[in-house]
């Protein structure tokens, strides 16, 4: 007797509301966001410089391959891959400079790769059986292709919308390196039951990855949590899938797992970035505040996902659709409440939640599509006046109030206009516009509709930023023009020791000021000496100044909390 369960699913979706958003729109969407951020600026602080840090002491040989350093001190990620492949670029960069976006480039690959994988990871787990909405008496309903393609479409435009992604997603830190493979082990587990070779190659290579990257013990939780749902398929009938796929799969889990463990211990790529225990008051006020921004528009649609498959989530039949996307959000929202609310932890979970929130949208009233419709362009519409405005000022004066903003918060900037950039900005906006008269015609509903203006939206801003807003942002979020005050005021400097500066600092006073720094160890021999300063900007207790003289204290043009006296051998 076939014990399978009958198909439940919440959503009515006819064939015109399954139709696939343009290819050629799609695309371009992606390549502007993509491309947007990675080329034309420096590298910022603190993780970003910090990365290119190692990356440079690697290209240049002053560490070792299998343990980079920077100054003498070892990265506390544990991550080789995302530093050999910085280190690689640099090598075959024809520039000098180490934050030129040819290192950017296989960082750029790896977004690129995440959207993909979101997509066919999206694709083939609303491909399955028990996510199809319900069949019509009559016919007429879509088809199971086109009702994924047009899941994946959502879920791809959801992972673009979240506001969290634009910053993080285009750095050169070991977060983005890990969220590709996360997201081709999610890809390779969805599609698990009907392309079982080439799914359980992308597990290996996600397992594996994710643990040169940095995450070793992240991809033994996460492929636990899969192995043990294969283990469950195998006691379940299976209806249209390959009888060998949750066995192989449960196979290849095991094997990728004890690879990963044993390449973790031989490379000792184990780090222990748990902080125990946090404080449950005022870490969670942080925690909830970085939830509901940085996964913001995905967390409300993936909440109402989990409430209208409530009586699924919990059944013995539970679908992989659900299963899957559900336990990799939970781990990585677990794994970001431990690490302190760390905005780069939770980045990884961004690919799983976007899915949950393509799922919601064949139940959405059209009130609720209409809200977040609405909402969503006052919010961008403001956004992007609020940049065109900022930026009008900062190179005409006008507005007086923005101008006068913009100088007190960067002193010291001077803008310049750019051709260049006027024509990005002017694209975008007009792009936009387009993208909103499309939006508030009659055209038929599709599934995706919800979310266009979501992404649209949100690329378009973060294009507006990375182009006219893009000078003073380098001026502020950089250490750029830091590190060169900071080389102005050292004459000759054959030796400079430092003490008390973290990674992005000491990275960028050695890469961007051009500074001979070395470790403290260096102490005795070298005639210069930077040192952080203590809270109330005096010289730590440990500083002899008998031995030394403070010369003076360069503080960041726009960020005083970044500072360091200069001191010279008496």
């Amino acid at each position: 007797m076939d014990t399978r369960p009958v198909n439940t699913n919440p959503a009515i979706v006819t064939s015109a509301g399954a139709q696939r958003l343009p290819r050629l729109a799609l695309l371009a969407l992606c390549a502007a966001y993509v491309l947007m951020g990675f080329a034309g600026r420096s590298a910022w602080k603190n993780a970003d410089m910090t990365a290119v840090g190692y990356m440079a002491e690697l290209a240049r040989q002053g560490s070792n391959w299998w343990h980079p350093t920077l100054l003498g001190q070892a990265s506390d990620q544990g991550a080789l891959l995302p530093y050999w492949l910085g280190a690689w670029m640099m090598g075959l960069s024809p520039d000098a400079d180490p934050t030129a976006w040819w290192v950017r480039l296989p960082f750029a690959l790896f977004l690129v790769l995440s959207m993909a994988a979101s997509w066919y990871g999206t694709y083939f787990l609303a491909r399955s059986d028990q996510a199809q909405p319900i069949s019509f008496a009559f016919g007429g309903q879509a088809t199971p292709a086109d009702y994924a393609r047009t899941i994946a479409d959502g879920g791809l435009l959801a992972l673009i919308a979240c506001l969290g992604l634009a910053q993080l997603a285009h750095e050169t830190t070991p977060e983005l390196v890990q969220m590709g493979f996360v997201t081709l082990l999610f890809a390779g587990l969805s599609a698990l039951p009907v392309r079982t070779v080439a799914a359980c190659a992308a597990i290996v290579l996600g397992l594996l990855g994710l643990t040169l990257s940095g995450a070793p013990a992240l991809a033994l939780v996460l492929g636990a949590g899969a192995l043990l749902f294969e283990l469950h398929q195998l006691r379940l009938p299976s209806a249209n899938t390959a009888a060998d796929a949750p066995r192989a799969g449960a196979l290849t889990l095991a094997l990728a797992m004890a690879a990963s463990a044993t390449l973790a211990s031989v490379l000792h790529l184990w780090r222990w970035k748990v902080s125990s225990p946090p404080d449950w008051l005022a870490h969670g006020h942080g925690y909830g505040q970085l939830l509901l921004w940085f996964t913001w528009p995905a967390w409300p649609l993936a909440l109402w996902t989990l409430w209208v498959w409530r009586k699924h989530i919990f059944s013995r039949h539970v679908g992989r659709h659900l299963a899957l996307p559900l336990w990799f959000v939970l781990v990585t929202l677990s794994a970001t409440w431990w690490m302190e609310a760390s905005d780069h932890t939770l980045l990884l979970g961004l690919p799983a939640m976007a899915t949950l929130a393509a799922l919601a949208l064949p139940t959405l009233k059209r009130q609720v599509a209409s809200l977040i419709d609405w909402f969503t362009l006052l919010f961008f519409t403001g956004c992007g006046i609020v940049v065109w405005v900022h930026c009008i000022a900062m190179l005409t004066g006008f507005p007086a109030n923005p101008a006068t903003n913009i100088a007190r918060l960067a002193p010291g900037f001077e803008a310049y206009f750019s051709w260049w950039a006027l024509l990005v900005g002017l694209a975008s906006t007009a792009a936009w516009g387009l993208l909103v008269h499309w939006r508030v015609g009659r055209h038929r509903p599709v599934l995706w509709r919800s979310l266009v203006l979501p992404a649209g939206g949100a690329a378009w801003c973060w294009t507006l930023l990375m182009s006219m807003g893009l000078p003073l942002l380098d001026y502020t979020q950089s250490y750029d023009s830091w590190a060169r005050l900071v080389a102005l005021q050292i004459q000759s400097p054959g030796c400079v020791t430092s003490q008390n500066l973290d990674s992005g600092q000491a990275a960028a006073l050695r890469w961007i000021g051009q500074l001979p720094l070395h470790s403290p160890a260096a102490l005795q021999s070298c005639p210069w000496m930077l040192v952080a300063p203590t809270a109330d900007d005096a010289l730590p207790g440990q500083i002899d100044t008998s031995l030394w003289e403070a010369k003076t204290l360069v503080r960041h043009p726009s960020d005083g909390h970044i500072a360091v006296w200069v001191l010279k051998r008496r």
